[in-house]
């Protein structure tokens, strides 16, 4: 098949992340797949260096005629089966070029578990063929709320990759991020969005320590609001128990010396640092929001609080601390149950038979 993701972000968080393993993988299985991006946007460097053709263009907003325009002779001219949207703006001009140039599949992947309007002036989320959510909650908004017809609508959570499953203690390499030896890691691995409610974490640090004197909270990623939460870290007092690394590409080492993983987001679909620190065996708490539940099962493979609840997050986090056998048994689950039904070798088995049966479906039709 000739596959194309588009994807408008500028970012480099989960949601690329998930388009660049799709592509790369797909990619591997001997399929021709290439990324439509914008010039500036941090996935083009990334797929380029994972060896995925990219193309650009401006996408400036969802009505961007000259785009669409360009598009349609593009998709025309590279013949394609299948276009993947993924964001917003994107999913606007690829939807309507793919189906201008009459590509055979449209596709768009859903990220986040926000409601969508589907009516006349959002007739955009009449033209895909089929929706991937990472999901089933995800799934069921879409269906139940917005009134998607279930049959187009299907759930495929993000795959962990192997390098996940393989991670070993290395309690030497925290010393790289100015960590003392003796320390306690507590980690939140995320972009620096206000969705993902890092001010949560931040305010359950001083509780943790309190009962635990050598933690320390290493704050992963980049992102708009690290200014905003560098402040707050000033104004709670709690710089000494504060790491933000910045942007960090070995993920799995970070895993390879945390204690605890963290969650705090208001809102999420099915965090892919979620299932990668449950698939390295770092024992997890998280807020219970959009579809963390249909992973974290309370006191089973991880311990859920609340949004919102930093006095419970702290909690959670002095309990696996403090609780070795806790935190082990939780860990193992999670990392069995990662590993059945979340590796990325099932993600890209059900996206692979999607692409397929609609272009079954197409050419039967």
């Amino acid at each position: 098949m000739r596959i194309l993701h588009t994807e408008w972000s500028d970012g480099l968080g989960g949601q690329e992340k998930r388009v660049l393993a799709e592509a790369s993988g797909m990619s591997r299985r001997g399929h021709h797949v290439a990324i439509l991006c914008r010039q500036h946007a941090r996935i083009k460097d990334a797929a380029i260096h994972a060896g995925i053709a990219v193309h650009t263009m401006p996408m400036r907003k969802p009505y961007d005629l000259p785009s669409i325009i360009r598009m349609v002779h593009f998709l025309k001219g590279e013949r394609f089966d299948i276009v993947n949207t993924h964001s917003g703006v994107d999913s606007w001009i690829g939807g309507i070029a793919s189906r201008l140039a009459k590509v055979p599949g449209l596709v768009r992947t859903r990220h986040l578990n926000i409601p969508l309007k589907r009516n006349l002036l959002n007739f955009i989320h009449y033209l895909p063929d089929a929706y991937i959510t990472c999901g089933d909650n995800m799934r069921n908004t879409l269906v139940n709320r917005c009134g998607f017809p279930e049959s187009r609508v299907v759930s495929i959570p993000t795959g962990v990759g192997e390098e996940f499953f393989s991670v070993t203690k290395n309690r030497e390499a925290k010393l790289k991020f100015g960590l003392a030896p003796e320390s306690l890691v507590i980690t939140n691995v995320g972009i620096l969005r206000s969705v993902k409610g890092h001010e949560v974490t931040l305010r359950s640090v001083k509780a943790v320590a309190e009962a635990c004197p050598d933690a320390r909270f290493l704050i992963v990623g980049d992102g708009p609001r690290k200014e905003a939460l560098e402040a707050l870290v000033d104004e709670l007092g709690i710089k000494r128990h504060v790491i933000f690394t910045g942007f960090v590409s070995n993920i799995p080492e970070v895993y390879s010396f945390s204690d605890v993983a963290v969650l705090s987001s208001w809102n999420e679909g099915l965090p892919q640092g979620m299932l990668q620190a449950m698939a390295s065996g770092v024992p997890f708490v998280a807020t219970s929001v959009g579809g963390v539940p249909e992973v974290v099962i309370n006191e089973k493979t991880g311990i859920l609080v609340g949004p919102g609840d930093y006095g419970g997050l702290a909690d959670g986090i002095i309990r696996l601390l403090h609780d070795p056998d806790l935190a082990a048994k939780v860990a193992g689950n999670a990392k069995e149950l990662v590993m059945k039904q979340h590796s990325v070798d099932l993600m890209l088995d059900k996206i692979e038979n999607l692409y397929k049966g609609l272009l079954n479906k197409k050419a039967g039709a």
